[in-house]
């Protein structure tokens, strides 16, 4: 069993443990199952087989039981699951000039995969913080990350990133913004340690970045990809 938190070890994670108390609230408000196997209480259980580890994310091991397709039970299936928080992405579109906003950053997967490109490209994103909703969320971060009022939020989808292995959930908005010449290319908070760049780039030459692989994070792949319909419509 996991000791309590006290102090200030619990000072410190507890803005994540909000996180993850919000994300299962919002969890339990799941689509309707209308192709997928409609869950009924006991079809599945979860039980830790060890205490969780990590002092912002989590990564937990348990023992998982789950109702077969065949009928049967399928009993010590041994997982581990990163938790992580709920997310919003933006991405900031303006309609007139059809240009959208990309954030580059450095990131850590990439570089411990070994990727010698760890700099990525991505959407405005940010986590949803306890008692804001996906919305709000999304209105903040693209002013904190790129300084941009939005017009309009329209959503996009919703959805696990990698439902094998992560909590990870996200929730995707286009956001319709005026994006003129001369914009910052710079943006995040430094208390929050980011060091972003802002990229504003005709849409076509976005989307282009998806054939080259360059767009190489699948969020924004998607988003771009959602948005190119939305346009041909």
């Amino acid at each position: 069993m996991t000791p309590p938190l006290e102090g200030e070890a619990l000072r410190r994670q507890w803005p994540m443990i909000a996180h993850r108390a919000a994300a299962a609230l919002r969890a339990a408000h799941a689509p309707p199952a209308t192709i997928r196997h409609d869950a009924r209480p006991g079809d599945f259980a979860l039980r830790p087989n060890r205490p969780p580890e990590g002092r912002f994310f989590k990564l937990g091991g348990f023992s998982a039981s789950y109702r077969r397709f065949d009928g049967g039970r399928h009993e010590g299936l041994l997982r581990e699951v990163f938790s992580g928080a709920d997310a919003a992405l933006v991405l900031p579109y303006d309609r007139a000039r059809d240009r959208v906003l990309l954030v580059e950053q450095w990131r850590a997967g990439p570089a411990r995969r070994g990727d010698p490109q760890p700099w990525t490209l991505e959407p405005v994103a940010g986590l949803v913080d306890a008692g804001e909703t996906p919305e709000q969320a999304a209105l903040r971060e693209t002013w904190e990350e790129a300084g941009l009022p939005v017009v309009e939020l329209r959503p996009m989808f919703a959805g696990y990133a990698s439902p094998g292995n992560a909590t990870d959930h996200f929730y995707a908005f286009l956001a319709l913004c005026d994006l003129p010449d001369g914009l910052a290319t710079r943006g995040g908070l430094a208390e929050e340690h980011e060091d972003l760049r802002l990229h504003v780039l005709p849409f076509e030459r976005a989307l282009a970045l998806v054939e080259t692989g360059e767009a190489n994070a699948l969020p924004l792949i998607a988003m771009l990809l959602w948005l190119d319909r939305w346009r041909r419509r």
